[in-house]
């Protein structure tokens, strides 16, 4: 199965889900407080349903424009724009006839189901496979910056050692990268001095420019010989299993960081190397292939290994069921606080955020090309974060649009009538529209000139 068919179906069922759960949570309170609910569907049956079934006093169905879902609640200025139900005296079982804290509860419902959704996928990630990672603090002689433009432009080099972003200090290696998106400032050690530096503003841009090495940022690996392919061009200069390169040339070097530069700069030639064998410096003559490679593979076996030999350390940590909830909580709070900052830097046109705004395609994007549960799982939850965070936004059509009118109501003693309800339903669709075409329009630009 190709990995476009993948991702549209992990796409899809995590879509699905997800749009379901939302209107639960408006569904669930509507029916609690007794408001009828008309109709519950998956996506949006314009002119037509793929599916309708009514059960009560309920219509549910699966639309075929996959934009979304809804619940339509009587008495209530919706996407259906219903005016002849609205002209209408209100009923006791309708929308507009609850007091305004029942309506609060339930517009709240679907951003609430999201969150609480997000959390509990975390709770079950970290209850199921534990974390595993690098040490930001273990790594023995600083970062490798793996793509020089990148490195550049925020001020670091190989060797430094990242210590914190925005005064927090970074707990593991794969984070960097994340952090930076988001903050401010960065602290880094340096030849054993404290450097405080501020991230360029545009970083976002210059990452987006590069996108192909955005993990920039990767863990010193020493040059160590884990076996030699019988093709290698080296399969007879004697190398041997766990041999460390440490010098080429008369030049010491010990991570692959090093060793790369001088490979590349002597494509097809021999070059005199010197390997540590167990405590013993063994010279050899190694052959550099027109690709500038050895030929050989890398590594230690296993990556504890590393933290033996004083290189790096892995932490697992593995969470009892009660240990997991509050990591799991934590991971959705940190998850939104992130995205709320990557938002604010969207609408600063200087950090060049805009550009990375996406639609549908880029949404199917974040899925992995193979099926992979963890990690469909981890993207569930994140879109689900995005989704209370969007609909929270105070923008009518939204339920955060909603909300605010209700608080507005609740504060004030007075209902905005339904006229100026109605052109702000039309008012936050047309925005809506606006968004969408831009996000959409942006995947498609990137498609076609990127």
């Amino acid at each position: 199965m190709s990995p476009i068919i993948i991702k549209t179906i992990q796409f899809f069922l995590s879509l699905s889900l997800l749009i379901v759960l939302h209107e639960l949570g408006h569904f669930i309170p509507a029916k609690y407080f007794k408001t009828r609910v008309e109709k519950f569907y998956l996506f949006f049956d314009v002119k037509f349903a793929l599916f309708k079934k009514k059960i009560g006093e309920t219509e549910y169905g699966i639309g075929w424009l996959p934009l979304g879902g809804y619940v339509k609640i009587s008495g209530m200025i919706d996407e259906s724009m219903d005016k002849e139900a609205m002209a209408e005296e209100p009923k006791e079982w309708e929308f507009r006839s609850k007091p305004a804290w029942q309506r609060l509860i339930i517009m709240l419902g679907g951003v609430t189901v999201n969150f609480i959704l997000a959390v509990f996928i975390f709770i079950g990630l970290v209850f199921t496979y534990g974390e595993e990672y690098i040490a930001n603090d273990s790594l023995k002689d600083g970062i490798w910056v793996t793509e020089p433009v990148l490195g550049d432009a925020l001020g670091v080099q190989t060797g430094d050692k990242i210590l914190a972003v925005d005064g927090n200090k970074i707990k593991a290696l794969n984070s960097i990268v994340p952090e930076l998106v988001y903050g401010e400032t960065i602290t880094i050690e340096r030849d054993g001095a404290i450097i405080e530096k501020e991230i360029p503003v545009d970083f976002i841009e210059t990452i987006s420019d590069n996108k192909e090495n955005a993990r920039f940022i990767s863990q010193r690996s020493p040059f160590i010989i884990n076996s030699i392919p019988k093709k290698s061009p080296n399969v007879t200069t004697g190398f041997e299993k766990g041999d460390a390169l440490v010098e080429i040339e008369g030049n010491p070097v010990e991570y692959l960081d090093q060793v790369s530069p001088y490979l590349e700069a002597n494509k097809g030639k021999t070059l005199d190397v010197v390997v540590n064998r167990n405590g013993t410096r063994v010279p050899l003559r190694a052959k550099v292939s027109d690709e500038g490679k050895l030929g050989v593979s890398l590594g230690f076996d296993t990556y504890q290994e590393y933290g033996e030999k004083g290189y790096f350390k892995v932490e697992t940590l593995n969470y009892s069921f009660l240990e997991s909830i509050p990591a799991g909580w934590n991971k959705g709070v940190k998850t939104l606080t992130d995205y709320i900052k990557g938002m604010k830097k969207i609408f600063n046109p200087d950090t060049g955020a805009y550009k990375e705004v996406g639609g549908f395609a880029a949404i199917g994007g974040m899925f992995p090309d193979t099926w992979n549960w963890p990690a469909f799982w981890g993207t569930t939850a994140f879109i689900s974060i995005i989704l209370a965070f969007m609909n929270i936004l105070p923008i009518p059509a939204l339920d955060g649009g909603h909300v605010m009118f209700l608080l507005y109501e609740m504060v004030t003693g007075r209902k905005p009538s339904d006229k100026f309800l109605e052109y702000a339903q039309i008012t936050g669709f047309f925005i809506l529209v606006v968004l969408l075409l831009f996000a959409n329009g942006n995947d498609v630009y990137k498609w076609l000139f990127k």
